[in-house]
């Protein structure tokens, strides 16, 4: 009956894509300075759930990584944005990074609300409450 509550897969996967949202944000924010750099993000979290079907495997890039068994996000590939640069080719507004920051820490946190508040209720149906 729990196995695969959609309801905990999607809050799941909200987490996991705004941790690798953040992780391309700071990117961004490190090479403000570097010249040619482009500003990349990921697409909306719901248009990536929708068109990966659901659950993806992770991908293990590096030795140490994860193994990526366990399906976790529907990450998708970084994408360059087509925003203009300033004169040393370089696209990234540490403005708007600010601005993205807030929208991710929105995203995880309403992900963790609804990962708690589903497990209250899964607790409450078995006669666990807390």
């Amino acid at each position: 009956m729990f196995d695969r509550l959609e309801i905990l897969t999607l809050a799941r996967g909200l987490s996991a894509y705004s941790g690798a949202r953040q992780s391309i944000l700071a990117e961004n924010v490190a090479n403000a300075n570097t010249p040619g750099y482009r500003a990349r993000d990921l697409p909306d979290f719901a248009e990536a759930y929708r068109t990966s079907g659901g659950m993806v495997e992770l991908q293990k890039t590096r030795p140490g990584h994860i193994s990526g068994e366990e399906p976790v996000s529907p990450l998708a590939s970084p994408e360059f944005e087509d925003l203009q640069a300033d004169p040393s080719g370089n696209t990234v507004s540490v403005e708007r990074e600010l601005v993205r920051a807030a929208d991710i820490r929105s995203d995880h946190n309403r992900a963790l609300a609804v990962y708690g508040a589903s497990i209250d209720i899964i607790r409450a149906s078995i006669g666990r409450a807390r």
